[in-house]
């Protein structure tokens, strides 16, 4: 099993109590079980039944006994830990987590809690991004599995973690920039979160858990650089494919064959644009970033692709708000593989 190290980031993953088969991917534990049944959703409430306790009781001393919900008392409840059970399975099914995540996707998530799935996505990322020394690629690869807002001022493209911003929000602990990052009318508050700079980059995985600090990825930024570098890495990991990502400001490309929208909004304004759609100036301020990814090994993309480059886009909705999909790329890239699947 991995221990931890002193540089060691997003402790809160998990990654630890897993074990790494001989090229670096997870496979689950025991302990690893037993951190999913620890979470407030899984553990019995106070007004549980008896059944229930017993039922929690017996996954914590052996995760993957097979039990059966449907006589607890709460049918609510049952149904709840029935879903929970599912995805135990068909993760456990599989040789890795990285393989469940590709099986997952690959397939149908529906009936799946997004929580589940965000957290198995958080544990992929973090394998993917083992041994990476820089701070901007590793704030960038948050975006993976973390919702990020979005506000663009003074030449400065800036991405803040929702779920820190609304915390702030809510206890009024907000500065100018966490102004920015939330709706009108946050009361005025001295504390700033920070932007991941050169000079505070060297403290980034010791905070890494708490997922405070910005990133800037307007053009010829760290941070815009960092992106392509997280899909970078993330691609070869998942996928196994060496790709390079440069992103660029706009695309300009008479001949543009293949595009895969990272998010939802993304993927809707860039199929618009491909099928010949006058597309609102508004929707195209949407997109906030974009890169141009070329495969090492041509013969690994499908024959209309080979050659081509693949354009990758991330955009914020119209509450300002990033979505990254990184399973969009499961069935986006143009893969031989993924063709066949299909």
């Amino acid at each position: 099993m991995t221990l931890l190290s002193p540089g060691d980031f997003w402790v809160a993953s998990g990654h630890h109590l897993c074990d790494l088969d001989a090229e670096g991917r997870l496979r689950a534990t025991p302990d690893l079980w037993r951190a999913f049944l620890a979470r407030p959703e899984l553990v019995p409430p106070e007004e549980a039944c008896d059944a229930e306790r017993a039922l929690h009781a017996r996954l914590m001393e052996s995760p993957l006994a097979v039990v059966d919900p449907a006589g607890l008392a709460d049918p609510d409840a049952g149904e709840n830990w029935q879903v929970f059970l599912n995805f135990r399975d068909k993760v456990a099914a599989e040789p890795t987590l990285e393989a469940a995540w590709l099986k997952l996707f690959r397939g149908n998530v529906g009936g799946i809690p997004p929580l589940f799935l965000q957290m198995l996505t958080h544990l992929v990322a973090r394998a993917a991004m083992e041994g990476e020394g820089d701070a901007f690629t590793l704030r960038a690869a948050e975006c993976l599995f973390r919702t990020q807002r979005a506000a663009i001022t003074q030449g400065a493209t800036l991405l803040a973690d929702e779920e820190v911003v609304d915390a702030r929000h809510a206890d009024g602990d907000l500065g100018a920039l966490g102004r920015l990052l939330t709706e009108a009318g946050a009361p005025p508050r001295e504390v700033e979160l920070d932007v991941l700079s050169e000079e505070n980059a060297p403290g980034y995985k010791a905070r890494s858990d708490a997922h405070d600090m910005a990133l800037d990825i307007a053009e010829s930024r760290q941070g815009q650089f960092g992106l392509a570098r997280a899909l970078e890495r993330f691609t070869r990991h998942m996928f196994g494919e060496t790709v390079r990502i440069k992103p660029v400001p706009v695309i300009e490309d008479r001949n543009w064959t293949w595009h895969v929208g990272l998010d939802a909004e993304a993927t809707r304004i860039a199929n618009a644009l491909w099928d010949g759609k006058k597309v609102k100036q508004a929707d195209l301020a949407r997109i906030l970033w974009l890169g141009v990814l070329e495969f090492e090994d041509p013969t690994r993309v499908v024959k209309r692709a080979q050659g081509r480059p693949v354009y990758l886009a991330l955009a914020m909705d119209a509450a300002q708000r990033v979505r990254m999909k990184p399973q969009n790329l499961v069935s986006g890239l143009p893969l031989v593989e993924a063709e066949k699947a299909a």
